[in-house]
């Protein structure tokens, strides 16, 4: 499931890519949201109007505004960057998950975990290479967006305590589509049959992307599906040398490598407490997908 879920995600980034070179990424953006948006009908077919009862709307439309503003500079940076540069950077998020986490919400974080944390940062900057190169605005945004989406995690991991995932994923979806649609509208091109189809693949691979990585953490623990997450990394490069000619550099390998290192330990050290009692539950540090997915588990939001 986790391999499923890497192969979808990276195919999911090339065709954010291909489709950006005729329609502006905010577009995009708006219609994997959009369609996730449909995708939940079935849902409310089913159960009425019953998951949009809450008394959190402002919480939800904080996380509504953080997981737009994530979404859309993750969009826009894959329509500048090497696929294999987005991969490994995206890992980043766990690692401010992290940070966050002690911050916000009192987690206790201990020299195991901010040793990791060091790790992966220094990844980063090999990666980016600060002074010896100049650092592009892609590779910018898709740190920035790691950031933001760590602070929506913060959001999710409260409303875990009292909110279903149906809820949860309906509310997110409610409040993305008018702010994707209103930063849109500016660079707005009605899309063709061929886009439309292309956007609608986004959305499905999208889901798809998403509920197989929810089932692998449902089926197995962290330890035994997230080191296979690294193959998105094997997977971006392979798919942007064939369709973009892009051929990642040995310090995208290894800084790839040591922030998927640390972040692996990181998922893999909050699993171990959460079971032990010593973290409240939640969504996992790992959750790295900007939009929201058509249907999750609790705390795979």
């Amino acid at each position: 499931m986790m391999a499923a879920a890497a192969a979808a995600f990276s195919f999911m980034h090339a065709a954010i890519r291909h489709l950006s070179g005729e329609m502006h990424p905010f577009e995009i953006a708006f219609f994997r949201v959009f369609f996730g948006f449909v995708a939940l009908a079935p849902v409310f077919m089913r159960q009425g109007w019953a998951p949009l009862q809450t008394k959190n709307v402002k919480l939800f439309a904080y996380r509504g505004l953080l997981n737009a503003a994530a979404m859309l500079m993750f969009f826009y940076s894959l329509s500048i960057t090497p696929l294999a540069t987005v991969a490994a950077l995206g890992f980043t998020a766990p690692l401010f998950a992290t940070l966050l986490a002690m911050l916000m919400l009192g987690e206790v974080v201990r020299l195991r975990r901010w040793t990791a944390i060091l790790i992966g940062f220094a990844g980063t900057l090999i990666i980016l290479r600060p002074g010896v190169v100049e650092v592009g605005l892609g590779p910018l945004l898709v740190v920035a967006s790691s950031v933001v989406w760590a602070f929506a995690l913060m959001i999710i991991k409260v409303l875990t305590r009292t909110e279903s995932s149906v809820t949860i994923t309906a509310y997110a979806s409610i409040f993305l589509s008018p702010i994707c649609l209103a930063v849109a509208i500016p660079y707005w091109t009605w899309p063709g049959l061929e886009q439309l189809a292309w956007l609608a693949a986004i959305g499905v691979v999208g889901t798809i992307a998403q509920t197989a990585m929810n089932q692998s953490f449902k089926l197995a623990d962290a330890s035994a599906v997230l080191p296979v997450d690294f193959t998105k990394l094997i997977w971006a490069s392979a798919i942007g040398f064939a369709l973009f000619g892009e051929t990642p550099d040995i310090w995208t390998w290894a800084g790839g490598g040591l922030i998927f290192a640390s972040a692996t330990y990181i998922g893999i050290r909050e699993s171990r407490l959460r079971k032990q009692g010593k973290l409240p539950p939640g969504p996992p540090s790992t959750a790295v997908d900007r939009a929201p997915p058509s249907e999750d588990k609790p705390g795979q939001a």
